[in-house]
């Protein structure tokens, strides 16, 4: 019998709290957020990595092992920390031990810590208080979605919400493992033969050989920036779909492309227009609860999102700085203090990401700039592409990996042009750079466009809560406040 309730309007949280980068929405903004009344999310992309470096870090306060404590299978956190926790942290000058990269088919150990990864993000975001929680993911990076959600499955994750995609086989994923069964996605491969297809596959019969009992089912929104997807993924998902998050151009990270022609203005910025606007009068057909994002981070944007019979926004920018977020303190500060000078600009690239979809990029003094030179390397590899090689098998290639080696794996080198490794450099936002013979990893800070206008809601102040920014998206809306 399926473990999963109907989605009950009553709970539907007026703010969702985004699910940005890689490690940004950890779990301590989460608990802030969900405990303020809204939904806290935290972000499921890479936590892998985000997890093992925690512990190589020293794990400052125990939190990460106090999680590990809980999880079912005992040896598994004991096979992590022997691994992976160093008491006194690394050396200034030691890299970070690095996790096998994924593929196709991995060992039953690398996709246990993926489960535990998970599993502990999402146990610290909902310890001690029984508010919602939900975790995001990217459609894209395909290899390591089926063992994260589950992991987060086991620590009672509430809501799932995806994006960067067409999330049509998720809700299936989900329904299968509120019952411990097993689940498979379709595995999109680059240059397969006509008729071949391959899949991606996790069994939790291969972790808990004798399960207890069936788990709860989480809510699962689809992020999606077409009213046309909105609909085929209704229709035509192989799950229930609880909601949409209608994403506009101006939300942070990664954007859908503009449909049709490719333009550009005269900063190399795709040009969007009015076949990129969402019919929210057809998604109001589907009767089910959507959510407004991209530019809505404002008490108006929330009056206009329930005007429109929304259940209301997802806010990622203004949570981003926030005290609680996993941005370095040293990227909050220089970026808020360039908000305040008005010296900060956002640049939608459409060459940066691997994934072949336009990023926003902060450019700020001392932070990034469109001119740097980073080193090109592939050595996380969440974002790399499988293809169908001459052998038959199976391999893989990353654009923003040395030039040399993509075109060895039948690349096009045009590919390459402008390419930026985004895993490594999501991963110094939040204060994990890899050290390198040069130095250490820079940092590739993302946020929407409405960072530049931040300075109405900052005023003079040098730092913020995220309770601050719930207080401020409320306000004005008084008669809304009781959650």
């Amino acid at each position: 019998m399926m473990a999963t309730e109907p989605f009950r309007a009553s709970e539907n949280p007026l703010i969702i709290q985004g699910g940005m980068g890689i490690g940004v929405s950890n779990w301590v903004l989460a608990r802030a957020v969900s405990m303020s009344g809204q939904l806290g999310v935290v972000s499921g992309t890479a936590i892998d990595t985000v997890f093992v470096r925690r512990l190589q870090d020293g794990d400052a306060g125990g939190y990460v092992r106090r999680a590990i404590e809980q999880f079912p299978i005992r040896e598994v956190g004991e096979r992590a920390i022997r691994r992976y926790f160093s008491p006194n942290g690394r050396l200034p000058t030691e890299p970070y031990k690095l996790l096998p990269m994924q593929k196709q088919s991995t060992s039953v150990a690398r996709q246990q810590l993926i489960v535990l990864a998970s599993f502990v993000e999402v146990w610290l975001a909902k310890h001690g208080h029984d508010r919602p929680v939900g975790m995001n993911l990217l459609t894209k990076v395909q290899m390591p979605n089926l063992a994260t959600l589950y992991g987060a499955m086991l620590a009672g994750v509430d809501f799932v919400l995806m994006g960067a995609g067409i999330p049509r086989e998720i809700p299936g994923a989900l329904d299968a493992f509120a019952e411990h069964r097993p689940a498979s996605l379709k595995f999109d491969v680059t240059g397969l033969p006509p008729g071949m297809t391959e899949s991606l596959t996790f069994d939790p019969g291969d972790h808990f050989p004798n399960p207890s009992a069936p788990l709860t089912r989480p809510r699962f929104l689809a992020i999606v920036s077409a009213h046309s997807l909105a609909t085929t993924l209704a229709r035509k998902a192989n799950g229930r779909v609880d909601g949409f998050v209608i994403e506009g151009p101006t939300a942070g990270g990664h954007n859908a492309p503009p449909r049709g022609e490719l333009l550009l203005n005269e900063l190399g910025e795709p040009i969007y227009g009015e076949r990129d606007m969402v019919d929210l009068a057809k998604v109001r057909e589907l009767e089910v609860p959507f959510w407004l994002a991209g530019g809505m981070g404002s008490p108006d944007g929330l009056r206009s999102a329930l005007a429109a019979s929304a259940a209301g926004i997802q806010v990622g920018t203004l949570f981003a700085y926030c005290d609680e977020s996993g941005f370095s303190d040293d990227i909050k500060a220089r970026v808020l203090s360039a908000v305040r000078t008005k010296g900060v600009r956002i640049l939608t690239d459409p060459r940066a990401s691997p994934t072949g979809y336009p990023f926003k990029v902060v450019e700020v003094d001392g932070i990034d700039s469109q001119n740097d030179q980073r080193e090109r390397v592939c050595d996380l590899g969440y974002l790399r592409t499988p293809y169908h090689a001459e052998s038959g098998k199976l391999a893989y290639r990353c654009p923003a990996e040395p030039v040399d080696a993509y075109v060895a794996k039948g690349g096009d080198i045009a590919d390459t042009v402008g390419r930026r490794c985004l895993c490594n450099g999501l991963a110094a936002n939040i204060g994990q750079p890899q050290r390198r013979n040069d130095g250490e990893e820079r940092p590739l800070v993302t946020s929407g466009d409405d960072l530049v206008s931040l300075g109405l809601f900052l005023r003079d102040r040098e730092r913020y809560s995220a309770t601050d920014v719930i207080e401020y998206l409320l306000s004005g809306t008084h008669a809304l406040t009781e959650v």
